[in-house]
């Protein structure tokens, strides 16, 4: 059995300037065709607009506010909000609000950071 904390998850900045905790995936568990983990942004702070040819995302908001855009089309964003990205969709995440914004990433197939295509 996999059970890993976010406390033990080592933090890391992906390409798109987001700070990462993977949380279960391909390098640390059994899971293979998908991918679990927890970001973070700063207040005022935004993902640079990217897009993965290849995996679909879902974001889950825990805290915080911010506005997603996706292909063009931007929305506010809080606690309970999930976002279907599919592939291919420009998108970006700017935190609008005082605190941290805190989500969880899913990815399908699991994330690599050589799927991330920057614009």
């Amino acid at each position: 059995m996999d059970v890993i904390n976010q406390r033990e998850a080592v933090p890391f900045i992906t390409a798109d300037g987001s700070t990462i905790r993977e949380l279960l995936a391909h390098r640390n568990s059994a899971i293979r065709q998908q991918s679990l983990a927890e970001a973070r942004l700063a207040p005022g702070q935004s993902t640079t607009p990217h897009h993965h040819k290849v995996t679909e995302e879902i974001y889950y908001i825990l805290t915080g506010s911010a506005d997603m855009t996706l292909a063009g089309d931007t929305r506010p964003v809080g606690p309970g909000d999930a976002i279907a990205i599919p592939p291919g969709m420009s998108h970006t995440i700017k935190n609008t609000g005082s605190v941290e914004l805190v989500f969880l990433c899913t990815c399908a197939p699991g994330y690599e950071p050589t799927d991330t295509f920057l614009e």
